[in-house]
């Protein structure tokens, strides 16, 4: 059987999941996790073969916890699940030591695909995003030069123009996006950085030496 630990803040979509693995006779969900920190401390627990992650989850992002769960347990292989498929999420999952990435939506079969390879130490990325792979890692940023490593590429844009006083309207027309999508980044921030409100978050960047 693979062991399978399902992380994700959304306790209808965690029952969901369940169920469908259920239908799979060689997948057990052994444990679930609501926050990314639960995530790494029950996968250090259980010892599953495969981590189902989110991304957007609270205490501790599943960026973050990818990378924390692939530091103390790399025999943990970690399949990201998620609503993100921007390139630069794909791109920070791998980078932190995720085997495979799908989005939300997958069919039943996809996913228990995915977690067969994840487990047989293979890299698997849903069929969505499978055109952009390559670019995806030609790419070489080194994450530990830039502040925030937790944050996006276009994540940290927002914030380095929220560093230097600009409302989302004008960052939306900076960065050529809504004023919607600018604010669902800075509800993306705000989680990443763990703070509550604007001026929190621009003490934090201008301290990083962004906003100039």
């Amino acid at each position: 059987m693979i062991r399978v630990l399902v992380a994700d803040d959304h306790a209808m979509f965690v029952r969901a999941i369940s169920t469908l693995l259920a239908g799979e006779v060689d997948i057990e969900v052994v444990a679930t996790a609501a926050t990314g920190a639960e995530a790494v401390a029950a996968s250090l627990q259980h010892r599953p073969d495969v981590v189902l992650m989110d991304l957007h989850m609270p205490d501790l992002n599943g960026i973050e916890a990818t990378r924390q769960l692939t530091e103390a347990a790399p025999d943990v292989g970690v399949l990201v699940l998620t609503m993100f498929e921007d390139d630069d999420s794909v791109a920070a999952a791998l980078r932190m030591g995720a085997r495979g990435y799908l989005l939300k939506g997958a069919r039943q079969e996809e996913i228990a695909r995915a977690i067969r390879s994840v487990h047989a130490g293979d890299l698997i990325i849903g069929r969505q995003l499978a055109r952009r792979m390559g670019a995806l890692l030609a790419e070489q940023r080194p994450p530990t030069m830039l502040p925030f490593p937790e944050l996006t590429e276009r994540e940290r844009d927002v914030l380095d123009r929220l560093a230097s006083g600009l409302d989302n309207t004008a960052i939306g027309r900076l960065l050529f996006i809504s004023e919607k999508t600018v604010r669902n980044y800075v509800t993306a921030i705000f989680s990443k950085l763990h703070v509550a409100t604007r001026p929190e978050a621009i003490v934090l960047a201008r301290e990083a030496g962004l906003g100039k």
